[in-house]
């Protein structure tokens, strides 16, 4: 079946449907990873947007239950170059064409994704609009006129509390979008975790005597979750705080510092990071189309503690005198290396230190 994509800047590119059919609005991004296309998807941050991945061979070792990152994928739609029908792999379960049409995603094949790859960093992420059906080029452009959703945390975030029991220290996990892998680098490390909804109060994380808030990665524009602001900002100084990806964009908010739209942001599984205080780069996983501004930083308490080797914007903050640390990339990913894993220990290391100092102020 023949599917289009077109873009607001008028360009339509035509190729062939290999998942659900109808038609879907949503900011197209691009991802460099060569492989983890079924993680991508569901990766709740990327929620309302159209994924276009660079690697030209998609769908060669299928779907499997235990690589999701949350319950369903939360992204409108899949580009590939070349999208593989037969998948190879001895733990495939299903192909990924029948995986998008489970879950009502489109999925387009046989499009020059380096062409459309290459106007995205040109022009910047733009909006698209992708379909399976005969919609005239008016019908398509009017689809394109409709405002883009601000509401994604609200839509990914779970609407309940619920717990993984262990026998180590507690930590909260506010779910903005939360990825199975951050729970489970915790439960790895004896933690109790306890995940809530993005919009619980401070009052209501502290009743559970919490060792640490875990602040978790997320979709779209930090500025539409002001809650999640104010929660952060009544946290600080009473739990130790870790923020990923959206949470480390939320503490930045919280402690003053602002946040920008980058043109076409960073989407991929092969990032360089560099830690300024040992100058160590740690290659990362990286989903984000917001940054920390970096002058914003400095008329606030947090000090910047890492950068991205390839266009300098902040990849890692530090309170000055609270124990609040974040980080833009996903040290719960594992894009090959595992070099980002120490930030939990160093977690727990924070949590420790924290409660050894209340002992001391009680005794």
């Amino acid at each position: 079946m023949k599917a289009r994509l077109l873009l607001e800047d008028g360009t339509l590119f035509t190729g062939t449907s290999f998942g659900a059919e109808g038609k879907r609005v949503g900011e197209i991004v691009f991802n460099t990873s060569m492989t983890g296309y079924q993680e991508i998807l569901t990766d709740p941050s990327y929620c309302g947007q159209i994924i276009t991945m660079t690697y030209p061979l998609i769908g060669n070792y299928g779907i499997s239950r235990d690589d999701n990152e949350s319950l369903r994928p939360y992204a409108h739609g899949l580009l590939v170059r070349e999208y593989a029908e037969y998948a190879s792999n001895w733990r495939n379960e299903l192909s990924l064409g029948t995986f998008l049409k489970e879950y009502g995603l489109i999925g387009i094949a046989g499009i020059d994704t380096r062409m459309l790859t290459r106007k995205i960093r040109l022009r910047g992420t733009m909006k698209g609009v992708i379909t399976t059906g005969n919609e005239s080029p008016e019908e398509l452009k009017e689809a394109l006129s409709s405002p883009m959703m601000r509401d994604q945390v609200a839509r990914v975030s779970t609407k309940s509390i619920h717990i993984a029991p262990n026998v180590g220290k507690r930590v909260v996990l506010i779910d903005f979008g939360a990825k199975h892998n951050i729970v489970r680098e915790l439960v790895e490390r004896n933690c109790e975790v306890i995940t809530v909804p993005y919009n619980i109060t401070a009052e209501e994380i502290l009743r559970f005597r919490p060792d640490g808030v875990m602040l978790s990665n997320g979709p779209g524009n930090p500025k539409d979750v002001p809650e999640g602001i104010r929660t952060i900002q009544k946290l600080m100084g009473k739990v130790p705080l870790f923020g990923i990806c959206l949470g480390h964009q939320l503490v930045a908010l919280a402690a003053g510092a602002d946040t920008e739209k980058m043109k076409f942001g960073h989407r991929g599984g092969n990032h360089p990071v560099k830690e300024l205080s040992t100058g160590r780069t740690v290659i990362t996983a990286q989903n984000h189309g917001f940054a920390v501004t970096a002058d914003s930083v400095k008329n606030t308490e947090l000090e910047i503690t890492h950068i991205a080797l390839n266009d300098g914007t902040v990849e890692g903050l530090r309170h000055k005198t609270l124990p609040v640390i974040t980080v833009q990339y996903h040290p719960e990913s594992a894009p090959g290396p595992l070099d980002s894993g120490y930030l939990f220990d160093r977690f727990l290391e924070m949590m420790e230190s924290f409660a050894r100092k209340g002992e001391t102020m009680n005794a």
